[in-house]
């Protein structure tokens, strides 16, 4: 298996702050994010502009100060990925070079979205942008947002690149997908769960860790679901992950089927910083959504 030892078993996608009033990027709440969740210890990597990052809503410019605001803010303390996605593989490569410039340690890249390309076409955008870069390269499937979903046998032709080094697997309709994985790759390409509440699912076929938007409020209770798991307690770790299910409903709100604002809301909650504001097309969290999220984060102890 590739080594994953160096990112850990927690990456949390760092929300991105915007202003309430236009908008626009807050990056001095973005450094307090970073800083709040190294201080309280809540991953083990920070992956920056992912999907729960709304790098999706942000220009090539932002998404380059994002980067490196959080790297200046956090320096080496902690393991930095950037979240490079783009649809075409120029722009990727355009990301790429720039976090790599500025000193991250990995990056992570989504299937190409929208555009739909066949899989020999998913394979060659990975495979150029490994060849761009010296850095470690996570591949990014969320089939739900994008369109496309990466084939187990797409995933086995690129463990032949030696910098790629991991899998994220939102799979959605396919929760044995995992098991495809570490079959079709040997156990080569570790993989991480990209859903919270598959996460022992995930681990007890053979995957690493999490990518856990929801960690940013329990990062601390994550980890002891998955340790427990790896140590053999599976009692302790089911008891674990149980308490957190209500707050991962909570992020499901009413309805939506991206979690960002709750989880954004929910930071706010928890951390007194001010993160609760999505850019638009995505909406704030209602009263109706808040009433859960505090109801979840009560029973946790966390308010």
């Amino acid at each position: 298996m590739r080594n994953f030892e160096r990112f850990g078993r927690i990456l949390v996608p760092m929300i991105t702050p915007f202003h309430k009033d236009d908008q626009s990027v807050d990056y001095r709440t973005a450094r307090k994010v970073a800083r709040y969740l190294k201080e309280h210890n809540l991953c083990d990597s920070i992956i920056v502009a992912g999907t729960t990052g709304e790098f999706h809503s942000l220009t090539k410019e932002e998404r380059i100060r994002l980067f490196a605001e959080i790297k200046d803010e956090t320096k080496n303390e902690l393991p930095l990925i950037a979240g490079v996605g783009a649809v075409s593989t120029k722009e990727v490569i355009e990301y790429t070079q720039e976090a790599e410039r500025l000193g991250y340690d990995a990056v992570m890249v989504v299937t190409p979205y929208y555009c739909k390309p066949e899989q020999e076409g998913i394979f060659e955008h990975y495979k150029l942008i490994a060849q761009s870069t010296q850095l470690p390269v996570m591949v990014y499937n969320i089939p739900l947002f994008t369109g496309v979903n990466l084939a187990p046998e797409t995933l086995a032709k690129l463990a032949s690149i030696d910098n790629i080094f991991a899998v994220k697997d939102e799979a959605g309709i396919n929760p044995l997908q995992t098991t495809d994985y570490v079959l079709a790759t040997k156990g080569e390409i570790p993989v991480y769960s990209g859903d919270d509440t598959m996460v022992l699912q995930v681990l007890l076929q053979g995957g690493v860790g999490v990518v856990s938007g929801g960690s940013h409020v329990v990062g601390d209770l994550m980890r002891r679901s998955i340790e427990s798991f790896l140590e053999g307690n599976v009692e302790t770790a089911r008891k674990t992950f149980l308490s957190m299910y209500e707050l991962f409903v909570a992020f499901k709100g009413e309805g939506r089927t991206n979690p960002t604002s709750l989880v954004k809301a929910a930071f706010e909650l928890v951390s007194n910083l001010p993160t609760s504001m999505p850019r638009l097309p995505l909406k704030p969290a209602t009263k109706l959504e808040l009433e859960r999220l505090k109801n979840a984060l009560r029973k946790l102890g966390k308010l």
